[in-house]
């Protein structure tokens, strides 16, 4: 039996809120916004958007590429440096008139004097990270891969419970280090593994561990996790259903905060 979806704040989307933070965005060795009147914008339920007003973004970075009726998109030009379509400018219902810039395409963000990742934290969630003496099993495809009576439970708001395990009650000789890589802006960097089986049978990107996680969720450092979605997890010996969440049937992608 599967766990039901996975609930989120806003049930109506477009969702803008003003920020209170002071937001500056860094490109091509200037700061191209500067501003203590940010939005954020809610596009889609799981995290929000920085969206500034047009008099927060100087004219003299945004360079013509292209528009439709309902978008004009700019690059954004600091001196030889050049980020393409990276600043859209709405026309349309409640976003007309302000400026979403893409996160990536810029060298860095701040809130206050804090470097910030990936995207803006959602002041919604809340993460938090428990020791705990259950007993947690993994089996991949009927193979255990863990077992251990000290797993840090990480809790994050609309997110299944995520299972961080330490490595050495692992069967590591059964992970192997994978290339993929993704980035949360509360945890920090994740590395993964794939689970080779005794089979044969390889099973990819279905593990993360954090090296150097961000210090909200220090605690999970070094320890692995599994995709509660696609592993078999036992807790007091009672088997877990698998929960709806975006990750069910997707691999791990370039950006995934889990």
């Amino acid at each position: 039996m599967a766990m039901a979806a996975l609930k989120f704040p806003f049930t109506q989307l477009p969702h803008i809120e003003s920020s209170p933070k002071r937001v500056r965005v860094f490109f091509g060795g200037e700061y191209i916004v500067d501003t203590t009147d940010a939005l954020l914008v809610w596009l889609k339920p799981n995290y929000p958007y920085y969206f500034f007003k047009t008099k927060d973004v100087p004219q003299k970075y945004l360079v013509d590429a292209f528009q439709s009726q309902k978008h004009h998109i700019y690059d954004i030009v600091v001196g030889n440096r050049r980020a393409e379509a990276a600043a859209t400018l709405y026309h349309d219902d409640e976003l007309d008139g302000l400026i979403q810039i893409e996160f990536s395409e810029m060298d860095a963000w701040f809130e206050e004097d804090e470097q910030i990742f990936v995207h803006p934290k959602d002041p919604y969630k809340r993460v938090d990270v428990l020791h705990s003496s259950r007993h947690v099993r993994v089996e991949v495809n009927g193979v255990e891969v863990a077992n251990t009576t000290r797993p840090r439970l990480l809790f994050e708001t609309s997110l299944p419970i995520r299972y961080y395990i330490p490595k050495t009650d692992c069967k590591l000789e059964l992970l192997a280090p994978s290339e993929s890589s993704t980035q949360c802006p509360y945890k920090g960097i994740a590395s993964y593994y794939n689970v080779h089986l005794p089979t044969g049978e390889v099973v990819e990107d279905i593990v993360w561990w954090y090296r150097t996680p961000q210090l909200e969720c220090a605690e999970i450092k070094g320890c692995a996790a599994f995709y509660n979605e696609k592993v078999d997890i036992y807790i007091d010996g009672e088997l877990q259903p698998r929960p709806e969440s975006p990750w069910a049937s997707k691999r791990a992608s370039a950006v995934v905060p889990v």
